[in-house]
């Protein structure tokens, strides 16, 4: 931060992390600091300090009577940034001097073997470093910027594996589906099906939905990738046999920011009907209600099946259609490399997945922050357990960034 040659204060932005979440799921740092760790990184509290250094001094330049309109503005701007995170970094360090006069009491009284005021002063430093944590992830969510679409709704899309235990695949998928179904009634969000394709069996081929409601992509965008899952089937040679059968399903996560208004001409498209194809009902089979759309200038390709009306099918695929072209929309704002599809899906390779759902073991595995979970049926009714593993990944990522912020702060430093 820096003076203006009028002599008031320049704003800048917190952290300059932008994109982040296109290269977090690459990330796999060995060694996962949590909030407070990072907390106490010397360059974490240098950093703070200036921040509220500078809050103060802005707050001080705002009382001179010589500043004009614009430059009241900037100021005023730079204040309601910085006092958050000012006072977040007051209460924490009031809150480390706390936690600092017990643990030298809890010595002393340690020393003097008074047992039962011991026991209530460490039931005290318990709940301080509850409440440290606290403030830790409030001061890191301050500093780490929004992202651009995180109030966004989305599409969600979930489609089985192709690889080897196609029936697990096509039941996984199913649960999957199930389980963002029922998350999304848990955070209160609304959740419409745009398209649905049972498997024979019972399982699910392919289904997309449209989620919104309040900061939907931001508790989402993570979700995106391939889910491998383990497991001794319910019926056939393998359940007898007692034999685990490994299969995959993949996400994608796409986000619907109402400020981007793609227009899609009735020329660039390619329209074909055909018959539905499922698992039953009066309608399947007996007439080409289905619809698939072709978008020729990119030849993205989205189809609809899930409503009996020809024309409703058609109009759920044009929104999915300007939902991928959105996405093409975002990636092009982003500049970035790859599309956010192949960051999401990769190859589909196992070696790529980002979490694995064990059942033999009751055991859920996030590979990209190497925290295991117990109780699959608890994540897989997508409520608390789901919404707690979802937290850990944003609060992850948070870290991630500051610590990466940090790295390039101290690069330059270096190098200059």
């Amino acid at each position: 931060v820096g003076l203006h040659n009028h002599g008031f204060w320049r704003p800048k932005p917190l952290l300059d992390t932008a994109r982040f979440t296109l290269y977090f799921n690459n990330w796999h740092r060995k060694n996962h600091q949590d909030s407070q760790a990072l907390w106490k990184h010397e360059a974490v509290q240098k950093y703070l300090e200036t921040l509220s250094k500078e809050y103060q001094q802005v707050s001080h330049q705002l009382t001179a009577d010589s500043l004009n309109d614009f430059e009241q503005r900037i100021l005023r701007r730079r204040c309601t940034d910085l006092s958050p995170i000012a006072a977040a970094f007051q209460e924490i360090k009031e809150a480390e001097r706390e936690v600092q006069e017990l643990e030298a009491m809890c010595t002393e009284l340690d020393s003097r073997d008074e047992k039962q005021l011991l026991e209530l002063a460490l039931e005290e430093k318990k709940g301080l470093d509850k409440k440290m944590n606290m403030l830790c992830r409030k001061i890191f969510q301050l500093l780490v910027p929004k992202e651009k679409y995180d109030r966004s709704p989305v599409i969600l899309e979930v489609t089985a594996g192709r690889t080897t235990g196609g029936d697990i695949c096509q039941q996984f998928t199913k649960e999957m589906f199930e389980m963002y179904q029922n998350y999304a009634d848990y955070k209160g969000w609304t959740f419409d099906i745009m398209n649905y394709t049972p498997a024979e069996i019972g399982g699910l081929h392919h289904a997309a939905a449209h989620i919104s409601g309040e900061n939907v992509y931001r508790h989402l965008k993570y979700e995106g990738g391939t889910h491998r899952v383990q497991r001794i089937p319910e019926t056939g040679m393998s359940s007898r046999m007692q034999r685990i059968h490994t299969g995959t399903m993949s996400v994608i996560v796409l986000p619907q920011p109402e400020e981007i208004d793609v227009k899609v001409d009735p020329k660039d498209l390619r329209i074909d009907t055909f018959r539905a194809r499922g698992a039953g009902g009066q309608h399947v089979n007996k007439t080409d209600s289905a619809v698939r759309i072709v978008h020729l200038p990119t030849g993205l390709t989205v189809e609809c099946q899930q409503e009996r009306s020809q024309q409703m099918n058609k109009e759920i695929a044009l929104r999915t259609l300007r939902a991928k072209l959105c996405q093409q929309v975002i990636e092009k704002q982003l500049s970035q490399e790859q599309s956010a599809r192949k960051l999401q899906l990769g190859t589909r390779a196992q070696s790529e997945r980002i979490r694995t759902y064990n059942f033999t073991q009751d055991r859920v595995t996030d590979h990209r922050i190497s925290y295991d979970a117990r109780n699959i049926k608890e994540i897989l009714s997508g409520k608390e357990a789901l919404d707690k593993l979802i937290n850990r990944l944003l609060e992850f990522a948070e870290i991630e960034a500051v610590t990466q912020y940090l790295e390039n702060l101290q690069a330059l430093e270096g190098g200059g």
